[in-house]
């Protein structure tokens, strides 16, 4: 059975967290994934394995969102060459304390064995601070 591409299981995942199926989206991440968040934040390092990722990493995120304001994630564009696939997306939302959110991210995946195993996450993390963290 032939594994599906870089390309098709990263805008499968990005489809699947934009639409709140979170259980089949933390299924096409491999067990020992790892996902770095850049920046000198308290989020910023490298998490490692699913739990670490969905548990506490976008766990953390989530919380930083009003109840009523939760993001929603636009994808925009994917590209894909091998086992990298480079997807840009658009997250909205109204943080915890009102502010509104908008950032513009982009995210570097590697895909083997049609489970995403890296991620290298790029967003302007000044806004991150200034809106979720202030």
């Amino acid at each position: 059975m032939q594994q599906p591409d870089a390309r098709t299981v990263v805008t499968d995942y990005v489809t699947l967290l934009a639409a709140g199926e979170l259980d089949a989206a933390i299924a096409l991440f491999a067990e020992d994934a790892t996902w770095t968040y850049p920046g000198g934040l308290a989020l910023s390092r490298t998490w490692h394995g699913k739990q670490e990722i969905f548990g506490e990493f976008l766990g953390q995120v989530g919380a930083l969102f009003a109840a009523d304001g939760l993001p929603t994630i636009t994808l925009t564009h994917v590209l894909a060459d091998g086992p990298q696939a480079v997807a840009e997306w658009t997250t909205v939302g109204k943080a915890a304390n009102g502010a509104a959110y908008e950032n513009h991210c982009l995210g570097v995946f590697t895909v083997e064995n049609g489970l995403i195993t890296a991620v290298r996450e790029y967003l302007d993390t000044h806004h991150v601070a200034q809106t979720l963290l202030a």
